[in-house]
């Protein structure tokens, strides 16, 4: 295949447009927060909580919708053994928003929190804080390479160029805007992204449906034409799986950075709710021009057309049929804007989840837990350097790692597992403490690291019931493999019984230590009888005074944290006054004891 004029030209105007996007929004936004005296690194972090409906409404649909997100939908509703039956990701992301909005959403916003791990670490301490910040940093770091990883994928079918040179050149962009303007870049790029993917797909999709060695799609969803109905199944034996991938997707899209960091900042808590159901209806709009296609590749005689007689499913390409489709089955000058469009979209997937990363480092990890008295510059360097290291290790990741989707796989696996049951205990059951995490979190990692991942060929220790072997081809190697699929829900067990866990031992570990069965001083987590210690985070530094603590309540507090943290950790000036009155009434899970003595 040779170099398209055409396609880099088209790449390159796309990928220009939201380079100058993300810069111009940099610039445009440069003072933003000054004049209330917010720090330079919660704007950064959370754009000083001043994000709009129109802008945030696109940022938060954005969470999901990329190019990983259209092209996976492409790809199941193409496989033959699955179709549009398996294609969970529309609705499973789209409920996690809605499920979002109702009922995480508002705690999250109102309490002023900065990150998704502020309220960890203010009930559970800084270690634990740490602990789960891996899950986490997991996730964003292995979806940036994924996504990358797609990127290459695609541009191979546009043109033929070093894909690593491509890459390297997608990730330095949007490394170089997001270091530039933080979350404002990513969010108004965001609104060009989403542009670029519905322009760019819609426009393609009419030109691919009337193309002669395409059928009537309507006819391939219920009958057997050239490959099994796209519509697809769920076989009886698969029943179970489906549920627990389902489960994943609508339960296990909640706990991510790159959600609460819209959620976050969203203007007022009220807001952050409204864009959450906004997004939940983009994810489905966005999703229908990835099912069409998917069935156009399912309805093609792939023999008609310039791509060649063995179709994509056959030469392990399946997930490439978005831009295989839009390559061949569309005139040239339609195919390179939907392939540019695409293209950009993917590249600027990338950003958000860096930026997420690089926030939760810099404050939980580096400000919170390290240096409680540095300065707002040095967080913002701090920040600074960890986009550049965690988009460069992304980017490694991608370019050398031939199992980055199986890593993928086994990190939001973790982050249901493990932060999702971590984050319904400390905003909504009372009681719960440091011993019960820890617990939780080991329930969690070893029920679901031992039912195995095939896709990195780790073999189960745990057997779940329902366990079969089966021959299939892998991924790189192309060579046969037996490996042992699970068909029980093994990962919404594992998050339930982390859930559980997490309450069970807090109780106990609470009954212990109050009723004087474990003497005082084995408290060495400082979890139940010195609740309020140097270890569990000064709730100053977390929460507004709407959570009712008294001053008598919480540890010796450094001068510096009053003067340099205040600005950044209680943002009370951007809430409405409906909501500061709502809070005064609301209280964390901890606190509520503390209002009725």
């Amino acid at each position: 295949m040779t170099i398209h004029v055409e396609g880099l030209v088209a790449i390159a105007v796309f990928y220009l447009l939201i380079l100058f996007v993300g810069i111009w929004a940099a610039w445009k936004n440069k003072h933003s927060g000054e004049a209330e005296g917010t720090d330079r690194s919660e704007t950064i972090m959370v754009g000083g909580r001043d994000i709009g409906l129109f802008v945030g409404g696109f940022t938060m649909t954005a969470t999901w919708v990329g190019g990983g997100y259209i092209n996976g939908t492409a790809e199941y509703v193409y496989l033959p053994d699955y179709g549009l039956a398996w294609a969970q990701a529309p609705f499973g992301y789209a409920l996690s928003l809605v499920l979002g909005g109702l009922f995480f959403a508002k705690p999250m916003r109102s309490r002023g929190y900065v990150t998704m791990l502020d309220p960890f670490q203010q009930l559970y301490g800084k270690r634990m804080g740490g602990l789960l910040f891996i899950p986490a940093l997991m996730g964003e770091i292995f979806w940036s390479a994924a996504i990358l990883s797609a990127l290459g994928a695609t541009l191979s079918v546009i043109v033929d160029i070093n894909i690593k040179m491509s890459v390297v050149i997608s990730a330095l962009i949007a490394i170089f805007y997001t270091l530039v303007g933080g979350l404002y870049s990513v969010a108004y790029t965001d609104v060009v992204q989403l542009f670029c993917i519905f322009v760019g797909l819609w426009i393609s999709v009419p030109f691919a449906l009337i193309n002669p060695a395409v059928s009537d799609i309507t006819v391939t969803a219920v009958k057997h034409l050239y490959q099994s109905p796209w519509i697809g199944s769920v076989q009886k034996g698969d029943t179970w799986v489906w549920i627990d991938n389902f489960c994943l997707l609508m339960l296990g899209g909640i706990p991510w950075q790159v959600y609460f960091q819209r959620v976050l900042s969203a203007s007022s808590a009220t807001y952050a709710q409204v864009l959450s159901f906004l997004a939940a209806f983009g994810c489905l709009v966005m999703a229908v021009p990835s099912v069409l296609i998917g069935a156009i590749g399912a309805s093609t005689d792939w023999n008609q057309t310039t791509y060649g007689a063995i179709p994509p499913k056959n030469k392990t390409e399946a997930d490439m049929i978005l831009p295989i489709v839009l390559q061949h089955l569309c005139p040239p000058f339609v195919s390179f804007f939907g392939l540019g469009a695409v293209s950009a979209a993917v590249m600027s997937s990338a950003d958000s989840s860096i930026l997420s990363a690089s926030s939760m480092f810099a404050r939980n990890i580096y400000q919170l837990a390290f240096r409680q008295s540095a300065s707002d510059r040095e967080i913002v360097w701090v920040m600074r350097i960890t986009i550049f290291v965690f988009g460069g290790l992304a980017t490694l990741m991608a370019l050398v790692t031939g199992t980055v989707y199986g890593l993928w796989y086994l990190s939001s696996d973790l982050v249901y597992v493990i932060i999702f049951p971590q984050l319904l205990s400390v905003l909504f059951v009372k009681g719960t403490n440091t011993y019960g995490s820890i617990a939780a979190y080991l329930f969690g990692m070893v029920l679901r690291i031992g039912g195995g991942e095939p896709y990195l060929q780790l073999p189960p220790f745990i057997y779940y019931p329902g366990w079969m072997t089966e021959q299939r081809k892998h991924h790189i190697t192309g060579e046969l493999e037996e490996i042992v699929v699970q068909k029980f829900p093994f990962k919404t067990v594992s998050m339930l019984a982390s859930f559980l866990g997490n309450v069970a031992v807090s109780y106990l570990a609470k009954y212990l230590f109050e009723s004087g069965k474990i003497s005082h001083k084995y408290d060495f987590l400082d979890a139940v009888v010195s609740k309020h210690s140097g270890e569990i985070m000064d709730k100053t530094t977390l929460v507004t005074r709407g959570n009712a603590i008294g001053l008598s309540e919480m540890a010796p507090m450094k001068p510096r944290l009053s003067v340099t943290l205040a600005a950044a950790f209680t943002r009370r000036d951007t809430l409405p006054t409906e909501t500061v009155e709502e809070e005064e009434e609301e209280s964390s899970p901890d606190s509520s004891h503390h209002e009725e003595e």
